[in-house]
């Protein structure tokens, strides 16, 4: 990815930006990503919390309590409702930006493409492997 990345929700009341490529692209299977997604899996663009700035508005958060004990705080657009990005406890130095949110198609996570898949116990049948991407029964 570019050295800045910018990113918005569905009706533009929401933006954001980071700098620098991904540390790590994942998809996340675990069934809290499917309801928050409302989709089978989140795709995400991992970014130092350093790197991330909300650019315009102020997203709206709902935090709950993970598989890991620890808390995910998700932050979504409260006009529209578009997903933008998680903080999670166990991950105190990162956000989870949800790539489908990226400017310019960037929601392909560009050449990177996905490097982790986590939760496949979890994964919906019709949904394969990614080749080349580790799988992960849960997180860590």
């Amino acid at each position: 990815m570019s050295d800045k990345t910018t990113g918005s929700c569905l009706c533009g009341a929401i933006s954001y930006a980071f700098t620098g490529a991904p540390k790590v692209t994942a998809l996340c299977h675990c069934t809290d990503c499917q309801k928050w997604s409302g989709s089978a899996y989140t795709s995400n663009a991992v970014v130092p919390r350093s790197s991330f700035e909300v650019t315009r508005g102020t997203p709206k958060n709902w935090n709950v309590v993970g598989d890991s004990g620890k808390g995910n705080n998700h932050f979504f657009c409260s006009n529209c409702g578009s997903s933008l990005y998680t903080l999670l406890e166990v991950m105190p130095d990162d956000v989870c930006v949800k790539a489908g949110g990226l400017d310019g198609g960037k929601a392909s996570l560009d050449s990177s493409g996905v490097n982790v898949e986590f939760y496949t116990k979890d994964r919906v049948p019709f949904a394969t492997a990614v080749g080349g991407a580790d799988q992960k029964s849960a997180f860590g």
